[in-house]
């Protein structure tokens, strides 16, 4: 079994605001260069339920997809079959968590797996998505301040 990715970091916000900045606000602070059109001023959609999609739409109002929603539960948890830039049969499995600490703070913990559904390329996929991450999250950081 190929090792998941594990990050857990803490915000200065509480659990609410850090679940609705990562689902309702990606628009704001989701770097276009981890898109798939690349485009400058799309829109990031997380879809708010179980079974629909996550997907970015450009000004033109193309539409890509990037993975759909297993687990939604604000503002605790959220799930999802991930696959940006790949098919769905390729889709890991993202779990982000979103735990209340002391004075109003959140501890956020995501998990990324499901590389041994990739077969051979599961361990070189697995980590060209740490740079991935290492793209995004900072971005995600700063807009939940």
């Amino acid at each position: 079994m190929t090792e998941p990715l594990r990050f857990t970091f803490e915000l200065s916000c509480p659990p609410d605001h850090a679940f609705e900045v990562w689902t309702r606000r990606a628009s704001l602070w989701w770097p276009k260069a981890h898109t798939i059109s690349g485009e400058s001023g799309l829109e990031v959609v997380f879809e708010p339920h179980v079974g629909v999609r996550i997907f970015e739409r450009t000004p033109a109002g193309l539409e890509h997809d990037w993975g759909e929603v297993t687990v939604w539960e604000p503002p605790h948890r959220l799930a999802y079959l991930w696959y940006i830039a790949t098919d769905r049969a390729s889709g890991t499995d993202v779990e982000i968590r979103f735990h209340p600490v002391d004075d109003g703070r959140t501890r956020v913990e995501i998990e990324h797996a499901g590389w041994e559904r990739l077969g051979e390329r599961g361990p070189d996929w697995r980590n060209a998505n740490v740079g991935g991450w290492e793209g995004v999250l900072p971005h995600y950081l700063e807009a939940a301040r």
